[in-house]
């Protein structure tokens, strides 16, 4: 099974691979494609870093792919998750800190700062799904 990770560079995806290796007999995982943007390269290595120690300390022997081409990482997937942050965490500031300066909850996934997320992200995972039929229809 091939799995590609779309936002990999992200802080939460050790959490990600941790899951998959709990449920390694439920899943025949031997690719794993992790893909980041190209601001998230730095981070992107660190973590692909850290998922090869811990694919290793299992003694998995997945193929762990790093890279900034998400047609790539989507090709031929089986399964595709999504973890991205449009905008980053400069973004996030916004979206939690402009309702809180007019009296409202400042919240990322609520009220007006989840509005702000969802209208930068909502094309972006568009894009994505029109991928995913193209290059991973039975994803």
């Amino acid at each position: 099974m091939k799995i590609a990770i779309i936002g990999a560079g992200s802080s939460y995806t050790p959490e990600l691979i941790e899951g998959l290796i709990k449920r390694h007999e439920k899943l025949d995982i031997n690719e794993l494609w992790l893909v980041d943007i190209i601001d998230g390269e730095k981070k992107l290595d660190i973590i692909f870093d850290l998922v090869n120690r811990m694919i290793k300390k299992y003694g998995f022997n997945w193929k762990v792919v790093k890279t900034l081409n998400r047609i790539e990482a989507i090709k031929n997937s089986d399964f595709i998750m999504t973890q991205i942050r449009v905008g980053g965490l400069d973004a996030r500031i916004l979206d939690e800190s402009i309702p809180l300066s007019h009296g409202e909850l400042g919240q990322e996934t609520n009220g007006a700062g989840g509005l702000f997320k969802f209208l930068r992200t909502a094309p972006i995972l568009l894009d994505i799904s029109n991928e995913i039929s193209q290059y991973a229809p039975n994803a």
